[in-house]
């Protein structure tokens, strides 16, 4: 594998998967681009650039408004426990769709780098992600957040359960899951079909992985903006997903637990 400046910053399309020539299949992957992101992250970034528009013709400034995360969904604690399960099926239930186009293309999730080909490396990929990704992006959030520029986020209001570390957990890997398998394994693969150039393919990625994130305001944009450059050009040079979806895993679990169990107790949290 080449590491210089220039296989980075400019990297050329790997051999594989093919570029795809015959119209009538280029015409039914653009489709199924329309369908998938449609009803998944595509409709949530519509969905966000609405939320962020209605935000900002309050009167209320942004960072005097708050928007919740991991709500409440029931009154009944049953029910509710069902609900927030529901929720985290549904995102797996997304990542899912798009590995199943893949398969029905004749591409393996090992070849998207789902497999257990090197744990080791794949756990020492999680771990630095976490932290270059982690630790700057809450900085990045409290900044944005003071400035004016971001709402305040909540990235728990369920009640104190025995349940609700393990639904904030499962939430946690649905979110990862679902965005690092469709903006990352299934969308750059098929862009590659489609001959889009690496660079261009990696930019439109991550602006989907920003606008959906859009209603947190303008800091969760950036921030998801710069963590989709840089999840999805180590993916179009190493190939391994299990470290982006492991990463994204650790860090929602510690913003959303984390918040859950520092919420009253300390001064600096929205």
């Amino acid at each position: 594998m080449t590491f210089t400046a220039r296989s980075w910053l400019a990297p050329a399309a790997p051999a594989f998967p093919e570029p795809i020539d015959d119209p009538r299949e280029r015409r039914a992957i653009k489709i199924e681009l329309l369908i998938v992101f449609g009803i998944t992250l595509g409709l949530s970034g519509v969905r966000s650039l609405l939320s962020l528009v209605d935000s900002l013709l309050q009167p209320t400034p942004l960072a005097q408004q708050q928007v919740q995360l991991n709500v409440p969904q029931a009154a009944a604690s049953l029910i509710d426990l069902l609900k927030q399960l529901l929720s985290a099926a549904q995102l797996v239930g997304w990542g899912a769709l798009g590995l199943y186009f893949l398969w029905r293309a004749g591409i393996k999730i090992a070849q998207v780098g789902l497999d257990r080909r090197s744990p080791g490396r794949d756990a020492l990929l999680t771990l630095g992600l976490a932290a270059l990704i982690g630790i700057p992006g809450l900085a990045l959030y409290f900044v944005s957040y003071h400035l004016g520029f971001s709402l305040a986020v909540q990235p728990s209001t369920l009640n104190d359960t025995w349940w609700r570390p393990i639904t904030l957990t499962l939430s946690a890997f649905g979110n990862a899951f679902a965005e690092e398998v469709l903006v990352i394994g299934y969308l750059l693969t098929r862009l590659r079909q489609l001959g889009v150039r690496e660079n261009n393919a990696l930019f439109g990625a991550a602006v989907l992985r920003g606008s959906y994130h859009l209603y947190q305001g303008f800091g969760g944009f950036v921030g998801n903006l710069i963590m989709g450059l840089v999840f999805g050009r180590l993916w179009q040079k190493t190939n391994r997903l299990w470290p982006l979806v492991a990463a994204h895993t650790l860090f929602d679990f510690v913003s959303f637990v984390g918040y859950a169990l520092l919420k009253g107790h300390v001064s600096w949290l929205p």
